[in-house]
């Protein structure tokens, strides 16, 4: 008798959390290539999105005996993988190049930059990780990918009607969570543009 991918994926999480090296290894060649591609998207540097994908899977090893309650394990690692790089970016100096032309452009701007970029780029961080599911890969191969709907439709198995509202609701909710932070950007928008 065939074993369900249902069975497949439950036989190798446990073997997984009993500390399997075979488990962990079949993950990691299964899933690494794909993984790192997608980091690359984010960091746009191979070297880097290779050392942050590995970051991931040390965290899964490490907390391996949580693997039980990974129910949809592609997703789960898209999402360590997403949270790594968007930690990563955060951190790195790219934002810190921002904050640096926006000084130059106007000092007094600056300061409210500094006040509320950390913020904001943390919230970014949380709706993306509360939005549905489905919304949340649409949006992103949206906004990260640049698909186009007709691609994302393709990509996901479903109409091209389904990807407008997938992403509607995601900007939807993207617009109700950031609307305090509208003034700040008018602002940032005026003095980048003057």
């Amino acid at each position: 008798m065939k074993r369900s991918q249902n069975d497949t994926f439950d036989f190798l999480a446990a073997e997984f959390q009993d500390g399997h090296e075979r488990a962990f290894d079949y993950i990691f060649r299964k899933y690494y290539k794909a993984l790192c591609a997608q980091a690359n998207l984010y960091v746009k540097d191979l070297d880097k999105a290779q050392s942050l994908v590995q970051d991931c899977f040390v965290k899964l090893w490490e907390n391996r005996e949580k693997a039980g309650d990974i129910k949809n394990l592609p997703s789960y690692l898209s999402f360590m993988v997403r949270n790594q790089c968007l930690d990563y970016i955060r951190k790195s100096k790219s934002i810190k190049n921002l904050h640096d032309k926006v000084k130059n452009e106007d000092p007094e701007a600056s300061t409210l930059d500094s006040m509320i970029s950390n913020e904001f780029e943390e919230k970014i961080v949380v709706i993306l990780a509360s939005l549905p599911e489905r919304s949340r890969i649409a949006f992103e191969y949206s906004r990260f990918e640049d698909l186009t709907y007709k691609e994302i439709a393709e990509k996901m198995n479903i109409s091209t009607k389904a990807v407008e509202a997938l992403i509607s609701r995601a900007l939807k909710t993207f617009r109700e969570a950031l609307k305090e932070y509208l003034p700040f950007f008018i602002l940032l928008l005026k003095i980048i543009h003057l």
